[in-house]
Parts: C-alpha cells; sequence; structure tokens
C-alpha cells in the first residue's frame, strides 16, 4: 500500500476511532467479561456448571420459556397494531404528519416507571378501570386484571407500540406510489395492489420493528417485575435476584450469556433475511427466492381480499375509520399522562380513584426532600453529559461510515449498533464486573459511562440518516477552496445538520434521563438516579409522591420533545412572513 492511499485509509478511520475505543473498552470487555465468568469457577478453571445447572433447572426452563413467549407476544401484537398507524402516517403531508408524531413520541419517550405506575393505577383491582366497572354494574366482584399476564401483556405492548411504528414508518414512505397506480393500471384492485406491491415493499420495515421489539423485550425487568406474578417472571429479573439477593456472579453471567445469544441470533438472522441498511430506514431488496414465495402468498391473500369484499378492501389509507384507529391508538399511549395527572394533585395520603380533594402536597414532598432532588439534579446532570459525549463521538463514527471502503461499511455499522442489540441487562451486568475493579461503582462518571454506550447507536442511525441526504457537492467545493477537515465540519456540514444534531442530543438526553438498568448496578445504592429512586420506592409501596415525580418526568420530556417542533414552526412562519 502505498503511503498516500495509507493517509487516506487513516483519514477515513480517523473521525471513528474515538467511538469505537471507548466501545471497545466499555462495551466488548465487559461483554466478554460476562462470558468468562460464568465459564469460570473460583479456582479460575473452564467450567459449564452454571450453563448445565441450568439445563436440569425447571425453573429456569419456564423463566427462558416466558420471556420468549413475552417477548414474541409483544413483538406480534406491537407490529400488528401499529402497522395501519404507520401506514395511515405515511400517506400524510409532511406538517400533518409531524403534529401526529409528537403525540405518538411523547408517550414513546416517557418513562417506562411512569408508564407502569400508571397501569398500576388502571389494572389493580381498586384501580380506575374496574372502579368503573363496578360502579357502573358491569361486573359484582372483580378480579384485578395487574398483577397477572393480561396486565404484562398490556404494558408491554404499550411501551412497545410507538417503537414499532417509528421503525416501520420510514420504509413505508419510501414505498413509492406510483407502482400502486402502475399496478391498478394493469388490473390489480387495490387489494391486490396493496399486499403484492406495497406490502412486499414494506416488509424490511415490519421485519426491523418486530426485530427491535423482540430483542427489547427480552431485556424487560420493570414491566413483568410490578405488573406481573411470580409466574411472568422472565430472565432479567432472575439475573437482578441472583446478584442483589443470591450474590452468585457466576449464575448471572451464565444466565446474561443465554440472553446474548439468543440476541445476537436473532440479529443475524434478521440481517441474512433483511439487511442491517433497515434499521436506518433503507431498504433493501430480499433474495429472489424469498421474494417471490413471499409475493405469491401475499397476491394470494390479496385476491382472496379483493374477492371477498370488493372495493371494500382497499390500501389501508382508503378503509372508512383509519384514522380513528389512530386516534383512538394516540389516545391509549397518551394514558400515563391522562391518569398521573389527577392523582399527582390529591390531597388524599393513598391512592384511590376518583381523587379527592385538590393539594401540593405530594409536589411539596418532592420539592422539599434532599433525597428526591438529589436524584433529580444527579439525573438531569448525568444526561447532559451523555448527551454532549454520546453525540460527539456518534457524529464522528457517522461521518466516517460516509469514508470507509465498502468492504468495511457493514461491519462497522453493525458493531457501533451492537449496544442496541445485546440485552441492555447483559451491558448492565458486564459494566458492574468492570466498574468494580475500576472502582467506579457509585460515581456519576460511571453512570455517564454506561448511558453513553447505550445513547451511542441512536446517535449513529440518526446521524447517518442525515448524512445520507447531505449534499456533498457543496463540501467538495469548500475542500477545492482549501478548506480542512475540520473547518468544513464546522462551518458546513455541522451548521447544515444542526437540525439532526439537536435531534441526536435530545434522543440522547431522554435515553440517560429515563435509563434505569445500568443505574440499579453501576449506582451501587450510594447515588440514585430519579429513575433509580422510583424504582426504589415503588417496590416498597406505591404512593400519591410518585404520580408527582411521574408528572415531573412526563413534563420533562414533553418540553424536550415539543420544543423542536414549536422551533419549526416558528421558523416556519417566520419565512413565510417573508
Amino acid at each position: 500500500m502505498s503511503n498516500s492511499s495509507a493517509k487516506k485509509s487513516l483519514r477515513a478511520w480517523l473521525p471513528a476511532l474515538p467511538c469505537l475505543v471507548f466501545l471497545i473498552c466499555f462495551f466488548c470487555v465487559p461483554v466478554v467479561e460476562i462470558l468468562q465468568t460464568g465459564m469460570y469457577d473460583a479456582g479460575g478453571h473452564v467450567t459449564l456448571d452454571q450453563f448445565r445447572r441450568m439445563t436440569s433447572d425447571l425453573v429456569f426452563a419456564k423463566v427462558l420459556g416466558n420471556t420468549f413467549l413475552i417477548s414474541g407476544l409483544t413483538a406480534l401484537l406491537s407490529v400488528l397494531l401499529g402497522f395501519p398507524v404507520a401506514y395511515f402516517l405515511s400517506q400524510l403531508s409532511d406538517r400533518f404528519r409531524e403534529r401526529w408524531m409528537i403525540w405518538i413520541m411523547v408517550p414513546f419517550w416517557t418513562s417506562y416507571l411512569v408508564k407502569t405506575f400508571a397501569w398500576i393505577l388502571v389494572l389493580s383491582k381498586t384501580g380506575i378501570l374496574l372502579t368503573l366497572a363496578s360502579g357502573l354494574g358491569l361486573v359484582d366482584d372483580p378480579a384485578a386484571l395487574a398483577p397477572s399476564m393480561t396486565g404484562v401483556m398490556i404494558g408491554m405492548v404499550h411501551a412497545m407500540l410507538p417503537l414499532a411504528v417509528i421503525n416501520m414508518l420510514p420504509i413505508m414512505r419510501g414505498v413509492n406510489a406510483q407502482l400502486l397506480q402502475a399496478a391498478e393500471t394493469l388490473g390489480a384492485n387495490r387489494s391486490v395492489a396493496f399486499f403484492s406491491v406495497f406490502l412486499p415493499m414494506a416488509g424490511p420495515g415490519i421485519a426491523a420493528a418486530g426485530l427491535l421489539v423482540f430483542i427489547t423485550s427480552l431485556g424487560f425487568f420493570i414491566l413483568p417485575a410490578l405488573l406481573g406474578t411470580p409466574r411472568e417472571t422472565m430472565v432479567a429479573q432472575m439475573v437482578i435476584s441472583a446478584i442483589n439477593d443470591l450474590f452468585n456472579l457466576p449464575y448471572a453471567a451464565a444466565l446474561s450469556t443465554i440472553l446474548l445469544i439468543f440476541a445476537v441470533a436473532v440479529f443475524m438472522l434478521y440481517d441474512k433475511l433483511v439487511g442491517l441498511s433497515s434499521l436506518s430506514g433503507e431498504a433493501r431488496a430480499a433474495p429472489k427466492k424469498n421474494r417471490s414465495a413471499a409475493t405469491a402468498v401475499l397476491i394470494r391473500v390479496g385476491r382472496l381480499c379483493g374477492s371477498g369484499y370488493g372495493m371494500a378492501g382497499p390500501a389501508l389509507a382508503k378503509v372508512r375509520g383509519l384514522r380513528l384507529y389512530s386516534v383512538m391508538v394516540v389516545a391509549l399511549l397518551s394514558l400515563p399522562i391522562l391518569v398521573v395527572f389527577p392523582i399527582a394533585f390529591t390531597d388524599s395520603p393513598f391512592l384511590s380513584f376518583p381523587p379527592r380533594g385538590f393539594s401540593l402536597r405530594w409536589f411539596e414532598a418532592f420539592m422539599l426532600s434532599p433525597v428526591w432532588q438529589a436524584s433529580f439534579l444527579r439525573s438531569f446532570g448525568v444526561a447532559i453529559v451523555t448527551a454532549v459525549a454520546s453525540t460527539a463521538l456518534g457524529i464522528g463514527a457517522a461521518l466516517a461510515l460516509t469514508r470507509l471502503p465498502a468492504r468495511w461499511t457493514k461491519p462497522v455499522f453493525a458493531f457501533l449498533l451492537a449496544p442496541l442489540i445485546v440485552p441492555r441487562i447483559v451491558v448492565a451486568v458486564g459494566l458492574f464486573y468492570l466498574f468494580s475493579r475500576l472502582e467506579l461503582v457509585g460515581t456519576d462518571l460511571g453512570l455517564v459511562i454506561g448511558h453513553t454506550v447505550l445513547a451511542i447507536p441512536y446517535v449513529v442511525v440518526t446521524m447517518a440518516a442525515a448524512l445520507k441526504r447531505f449534499d456533498w457537492r457543496i463540501d467538495d467545493a469548500a475542500k477545492i477552496l482549501g478548506a480542512s477537515s475540520f473547518a468544513r465540519l464546522r462551518t458546513i456540514q455541522l451548521p447544515m445538520m444542526i437540525g439532526s444534531v439537536a435531534a441526536a442530543l435530545q434522543m440522547a438526553f431522554i435515553i440517560s434521563f429515563d435509563e434505569l438498568t445500568i443505574a440499579i448496578f453501576v449506582s451501587g445504592g450510594m447515588k440514585n438516579t430519579l429513575p433509580k429512586q422510583m424504582w426504589d420506592d415503588m417496590i416498597l409501596q406505591v404512593n400519591p409522591t410518585l404520580a408527582a415525580v411521574s408528572l415531573v418526568m412526563v413534563i420533562v420530556i414533553a418540553l424536550l420533545v415539543l420544543l423542536p417542533a414549536l422551533y419549526k414552526t416558528a421558523r416556519r412562519r417566520a419565512s413565510t412572513s417573508y
């Protein structure tokens, strides 16, 4: 290799090096350590005793089955229920779509703890739903919907439905509507055109949504712990119990390894069938053999729909009531806000519905409590540092993806996405092992590092999508005029992508502000974040103070989501006025 080509290659890799080194140190090393811990005994010898214990443990087999059943049902229901909403949004103009997306993004970024707390208020035996049913005489002896399997599934689907919609929407928007018109011109009715043209082309988005929902659900423990019974225990709960209750680190590592293996297997299967590019909103044509078989099935279904219903099976955008369905889904997603709001202002020392009286005592309890204030300020400060750090690292990595040779783009992109694919509980346990040696457990720095690992994939995906739309001819012109790489980044690339940079900062901040899994292991019980303090209180006793704290978290998230939209609206009005 000549010196010039070596320098060119180094310049291509240089922006990504800080991010790659960071992930190697604080993602790869902890994950590898988990694999080692689960396969070594106290004497340092290789052993499979922990895995043999699992094979003979009927409790573990049941918990593993629960984990896959709940995760699979969550993915299936989230995709099925979210598909009509995503399709409806894909047919709207950009202006109206942005308004709808605000009402989807606010519930999506609302803390899992807040949403779980709201479902406890709704589904418990003394909750809103059964209280209303009893008052209307619909039931005589109501049975609680939570804790139960029903409660777990309601909470899981509610939490994951926005994620499914967000991942299906970009590829649906990329489907060329002229292809549907061409199919209808050639004699296909609208239902056949939809099933034979639109649905196969939107398949990568559907698969991406199902993958992310499934893998995210594998590591869940908040919802099954608070909305379920011991019969709905998932593997992540066993990991936490093995560390906090049994102090059995090798068994926890072995459990985490099992989750990791299955997550990687699903991810590899997905990449084989669909391709990683769909995770950033770019569809990839399926292999011809798979495409022909799938298309034949979908065409057959489309013909059955067309022959059975005539023109009553048109493209979903034409179905009467689709807008109403989407409104109902968005209203359901907003339920935590609607439930928490009145409860936060109750005068009663206990949770009850309807709330009694009006009082600000619970907000005062939150504002005047040193414990709550310390956790809030810690979460806010850690989130700010995490947002800046992960965005700086992610921008460099995304920029390098545009410069690397084609043979390196896919493996580097897959590596950058790995923290998104690996269940969070696995990352948290690995960081706990690493930080215990580095004396970072119970420190704000440890929290920032852990949160940054989780936020980097979101920043990379956001910035990679922005760089695909970037007009590189402007950058080339500046280069010809003598501008250095750093000067072009500072004066051209970042200013032209300021919207995407702001979105990346926003996303990273919210991920950190809402993160609980890392905090459970890394905080050490000494420096709680706001979600960790909420978790501790919810485990001990659900009280109205949690409603006030939940409402504060909802307001913070809503402001972060609404401010960019309000800024865009103001700029649009200013431009039209001139």
